[in-house]
């Protein structure tokens, strides 16, 4: 299993129980493409729903799932020139996808979740992609197998997403969880003592004592904050902060942190006194 694997896969399969989940593993960190192509084993003529592990997508997923053809979720950027982008025919289909350009077509920014209707034309794709070693940078990216079947006459239309979110890096996540907590500001449990400063999401099983926390707080199951100020921060399950002021930092599980003051980024089991 890979980082955290095994954790993911036991809190899959209790979360959706009634879903039969197969587990793959990518043994080398070769790119989204090869992700995939390690999977088509699995891709049998069934549409695909393809969704990036660091992707948060808000939106109708159920209605796109019944879609007729096959898809690719877009959203318009101001600069699209970190991601992959989509280039229109006159008649809205997908004519190119291009990983990352220097001079992009369009602000319409792939953000990582598409729809496969003919799974067994992608796999071809995705076996062809890897046969004939088709990288960039050293990695094989999707967007060249998807291109391949465009190429080769698929149809794909794009879907638009109104709320999507990249956690690929700590500034984007913390980003991601200030936007989620906008969105639906979660309510604030009775019987909290401490200051609690909207929106924020606590815990029911988090114990505060003579703090404030918030905005933009996010504190997880089992987490002790005690005289401590928390804002704009994620605080990870069974984490202790005791005497300090975190800001923009993100504080893994059974983290330990006393007395700090400022940004932190802390993995697990670590313990940082001050």
């Amino acid at each position: 299993m890979g980082y955290l694997g095994e954790r993911i896969e036991a809190q899959v399969r209790e979360q959706y129980r009634s879903l039969p989940v197969k587990f793959v593993q990518q043994t080398e960190p070769l790119g989204n493409g090869h992700a995939v192509y390690v999977a088509r084993d699995h891709l049998d003529g069934e549409p695909a729903l393809v969704v990036f592990g660091d992707t948060i997508v808000k939106g109708d997923l159920a209605s796109l799932v019944r879609s007729r053809q096959s898809m690719a979720g877009v959203t318009e950027v101001e600069d699209p020139r970190r991601l992959g982008v989509v280039e229109l025919d006159a008649d809205g289909y997908v004519r190119r996808i291009i990983e990352k350009p220097s001079d992009p077509p369009s602000k319409l920014a792939v953000i990582g979740a598409y729809l496969i209707r003919d799974t067994r034309a992608f796999r071809r794709a995705l076996e062809r992609m890897v046969t004939e070693d088709r990288r960039m940078k050293g990695e094989y990216w999707l967007a060249d197998a998807i291109q391949m079947m465009i190429d080769g006459g698929e149809r794909m239309k794009t879907f638009r997403v109104d709320h999507w979110y990249d956690c690929g890096t700590v500034e984007a996540l913390l980003q991601a969880n200030r936007d989620l907590l906008k969105l639906a500001p979660p309510a604030v449990a009775a019987g909290i003592t401490s200051t609690v400063i909207s929106p924020s999401y606590i815990s029911p099983s988090a114990v505060l004592e003579g703090s404030v926390v918030g905005p933009y707080a996010s504190i997880g199951d089992g987490v002790g904050v005690i005289g401590s100020h928390v804002k704009d921060s994620i605080i990870n399950a069974h984490a202790v902060i005791e005497r300090a002021r975190l800001d923009q930092s993100i504080i893994g599980e059974r983290a330990v942190v006393r007395g700090a003051t400022g940004k932190l980024n802390l993995g697990d089991s670590s313990v940082v006194e001050v």
